[in-house]
């Protein structure tokens, strides 16, 4: 599990067809192979490392659901190790499972925040509320605003410099994980036969 409080961006070293090399320091204290780091909020394990970097390797569902394919060598990657039992949780609470990604519309300034927008499918819409959680490239945000085809969350300093999102550009997609909670209720109430999506 992950919390969404990214530890670093990383520098994507080697990007090939199943495996990632990624540049990283904070992200390698404490981490054994077979540990699980997210990139870009996708959880993977760690195959290989040295004092470094470390290697990752991608299965096409994770292709085929997430941004990861279209990384490439220097990108820069937000990087969360596990949450240990026991650790604090500053975020949400995070599965590291991408489930479809968005699209950055554009980025506002207000103040010394950044109000992003970002389009996303109607799957995961479904799920956003205002003041409630999002993750956008593993990046725990409360979500701002929603309209019928998007969402926008503001974008602290912190944020702005210890993550990639303010280094995207429009057109650019983004990796989106809902709240777990919101989709367990949603399941329980429709296999009971109540919400709009009941049988």
């Amino acid at each position: 599990m992950f919390t969404g409080i990214i530890e670093e961006t990383g520098t994507v070293r080697v990007a090939e067809e199943g495996r990632l090399i990624i540049e990283a320091k904070k992200a390698l204290w404490g981490t054994n192979l077979g540990d699980s780091i997210a990139i870009n909020g996708v959880d993977l394990t760690v195959a290989y490392m040295d004092e470094e970097s470390f290697e990752a390797n991608v299965m096409p569902e994770t292709y085929r659901r997430s941004n990861l394919g279209a990384l490439k060598s220097g990108d820069l990657v937000n990087l969360e190790r596990a949450m240990p039992l026991g650790g604090r949780m500053g975020g949400h609470l995070m599965r590291g499972v991408v489930e479809a990604t968005g699209t950055l519309v554009s980025l506002t300034p207000e103040a010394d925040a950044v109000l992003a927008r970002y389009s996303a499918p109607p799957d995961i819409l479904r799920y956003v509320i205002v003041k409630g959680p999002i993750a956008i490239d593993g990046a725990s945000l409360t979500v701002v605003d929603k309209d019928e085809t998007s969402f926008v969350v503001s974008l602290v300093q912190y944020t702005q410099e210890n993550t990639n999102l303010t280094r995207r550009k429009p057109g650019d997609r983004v990796n989106l994980e809902s709240d777990i909670i919101a989709r367990y209720v949603d399941q329980m109430l429709t296999e009971r036969g109540y919400g709009p999506g009941a049988r």
